[in-house]
């Protein structure tokens, strides 16, 4: 299976470097573009999955990459921004972005919205199966036996976070990353260790035991893939 191809249109070269090495650890190829000419040009010659497009660029902005793009295609856009104003997040989820995530950014955050946007849009698969317990990342439900489990909104970040880095070992740092402010609490080590509880308590059959969320004294918590 070939690689995820994302085309990264950036004119800040320090995050173009530090970006391009985090996602090509992930194993996406990255292509880049750093301004809205050559973005456009490479989008037309070539077959790309996602784009993250930062707002302001020297010859233009991402908002009309977004538009150009827009008319011929309905592949995942992420806006990068240096504002979280929300005038600026209307405007590009009104021009047809999935998402946007301002800087700076923490990199599993990014990482893990940029899964969830290609599997919203059938690029990657949208239901994990582990054992008695399904995942269906499009709906937002999970079932286990064939029955609802209800979590609350951080419990399912916590869960897509582990799914989205499957066979890999996570830090307690890198978790706390992605989910400090996901449902607009405060989230400290001490909490993280709370809703790992909650959430085994929940999927598990044997929360004493885990074998879905499992940990890996002294590095973090990992699932299997």
């Amino acid at each position: 299976m070939s690689a995820t191809k994302i085309l990264l249109v950036e004119d800040d070269y320090n995050i173009v470097k530090n970006l391009s090495d985090i996602l090509e650890q992930e194993g996406f190829d990255v292509s880049v573009a750093m301004g809205q000419k050559l973005a456009l040009e490479l989008f037309e010659d070539g077959e790309f999955d996602l784009l993250l497009l930062d707002v302001s660029l020297p010859d233009g902005n991402g908002y009309a990459v977004c538009t150009a793009v827009r008319k011929i295609s309905d592949v995942p856009v992420i806006f990068l921004t240096a504002s979280d104003d929300e005038m600026n997040v209307v405007t590009g989820l009104d021009m047809g972005a999935d998402d946007y995530i301002t800087k700076p950014f923490r990199p599993m955050e990014l990482v893990s919205r940029i899964k969830s946007a290609l599997r919203r849009h059938g690029k990657t698969p949208s239901i994990f199966q582990m054992g008695n317990l399904q995942v269906d990342s499009v709906r937002g439900t999970v079932h286990k036996n064939g029955e609802e489990v209800f979590l609350s909104a951080l419990e399912y970040r916590l869960l897509l976070v582990f799914l989205n880095n499957k066979g890999v070992v996570l830090s307690r740092s890198q978790l706390l990353e992605c989910i400090w402010d996901v449902a607009g609490d405060f989230v400290n080590d001490n909490t993280l260790t709370v809703y790992i509880k909650r959430l085994r308590d929940k999927i598990e059959d044997d929360p004493q035991n885990p074998t879905i969320i499992k940990t890996v004294r002294g590095l973090g918590y990992k699932v299997e893939g």
